[in-house]
């Protein structure tokens, strides 16, 4: 109950541009801008990597652990999944998934949008179970005519 309300607090502020929405709508935003972010990891999670690369926007930046830490452009997306499988395979790290868990913050602006989202990612390292259980994914995205995409993305393990 109480994320429920902390979500609550955090729309209150972030998406209403138009004076007072209901908690219905709110809750309809949330799910809409979350719903790339989601459809990206399920993705991710069942090795379903076209899946995953679907929901990013046209023109896409990130930031993540993975060498050379930043892809920007059309190919962004594909580029960081061949990169993230080239250095797991140079690591022994297999079995990734993510896990998403407390929405920290959302904000919605027209056709713009923020998040922050606790996540953690457990794989195996040789065989041997590792994970990075404090993780934080942030993102901002763009609505298109599609609907709402992942414009940029970073991953921050601690």
């Amino acid at each position: 109950m109480r994320i429920v309300v902390r979500i609550f607090v955090v729309l209150s502020l972030g998406l209403s541009t138009a004076g007072p929405a209901s908690a219905d709508a709110q809750m309809a935003a949330i799910a809409s801008v979350m719903a790339p972010v989601h459809q990206f990891f399920d993705g991710f999670n069942q090795g379903d990597e076209k899946r995953a690369l679907a929901a990013c926007a046209p023109f896409v930046s990130i930031v993540d652990e993975v060498p050379p830490h930043a892809w920007h452009g059309a190919s962004a997306c594909s580029n960081w999944a061949r990169d993230y499988a080239a250095d797991g395979a140079r690591k022994n790290v297999t079995d990734g998934v993510v896990t998403l868990g407390t929405l920290r913050t959302i904000s919605v602006d027209g056709s713009t949008a923020y998040v922050i989202v606790s996540a953690r990612y457990v794989y195996k390292v040789r065989g041997k179970p590792a994970s990075e259980p404090h993780a934080t994914f942030t993102a901002a995205l763009t609505k298109t005519g599609a609907g709402w995409r992942i414009a940029a993305w970073t991953w921050t393990a601690r």
